[in-house]
């Protein structure tokens, strides 16, 4: 076994997982990004993951690596610079470990990131938030549960992580009411609500009695928590059909995170 091997499961299991602590999130796009790494390095060594060393994986295979991100395989460079930042991660802890390979792991730590263009932000003005609330059909269960869903996301700015992973205990409707979340690097946020909000919620629960404070806040018919996904394709739905009674959102694109700004935009305005 070469030195390569246990490098990489150390940097998973003791700085990431152990030390670091990390999200699934983290770990995951790490995994694939060394993923992708090794086995480009091992088609162009010509020998089997099992085979390769640190020495490798050197500076020349990386920019290589990199460049083949983005040419043949049509990443951005956002998404170039994100899987370099892994491999930088992995790097800095084997620079540790292996004193030894010392020169070859500051030329990679040397690689540059690459400048992007700033895109503008997309966001929705009010009367695309309101044909887009008015979109979802309240007489059905699912159109409620929507509906609500995205009164909160629009009012809040919570991630879409955020909002699915909510349960009923994260809910506080009292005097200060708020929703409590834990969002991105495992900071604890709490988002005050609105008395607008407060009524949507209130009347989602009251149809929806909750087992125990741990019951998810949004559920599929099945009783399980939506995905990622399926959020993406309600979303789509709704804005195709807002964008009978409000034409401008035909010409944007509009994701969850899109609400995220939206909310930023809002408050802005307001003189936040």
């Amino acid at each position: 076994m070469t030195r390569l091997a246990p490098t990489l499961q150390a940097f998973f299991t003791e700085r990431l997982i152990r030390q670091r602590q990390a999200s699934t999130h983290t770990i995951t796009a790490y995994r694939d990004a060394l993923k992708l790494l090794v086995g480009f390095t091992a088609k162009r060594a010509g020998r089997p993951p099992s085979g390769l060393d640190i020495s490798d994986i050197n500076a020349e295979v990386i920019t290589s690596f990199l460049d083949h991100l983005q040419d043949a395989r049509a990443n951005t460079v956002s998404t170039r610079d994100a899987r370099l930042a892994a491999i930088r991660s992995l790097f800095r802890f084997a620079a540790l470990r292996h004193p030894e390979h010392a020169a070859t792991i500051e030329q990679v730590l040397a690689i540059p990131t690459k400048r992007s263009q700033r895109t503008l932000i997309n966001y929705l003005v009010e009367a695309e938030v309101n044909a887009l609330l008015a979109a979802p059909d309240r007489s059905t269960w699912v159109g409620r549960r929507d509906h609500t869903l995205l009164v909160l996301a629009v009012q809040t700015g919570l991630r879409a992580s955020e909002l699915l992973g909510l349960r009923r205990a994260d809910l506080h409707l009292g005097t200060g009411a708020h929703v409590a979340c834990q969002g991105k690097g495992r900071k604890d946020r709490i988002t005050p609500l609105t008395a607008d909000t407060i009524s949507v919620l209130r009347a989602w629960i009251a149809q929806n009695d909750a087992d125990t404070p741990a019951t998810p806040l949004f559920t599929t018919i099945r009783g399980t928590t939506p995905s990622r996904d399926a959020l993406e394709r309600r979303l789509s739905l709704y804005v195709a059909r807002a964008s009978s009674t409000c034409p401008t959102l035909r010409e944007k694109t509009v994701t969850a995170h899109v609400l995220r700004h939206t909310t930023a935009m809002r408050l802005l305005h307001a003189g936040v």
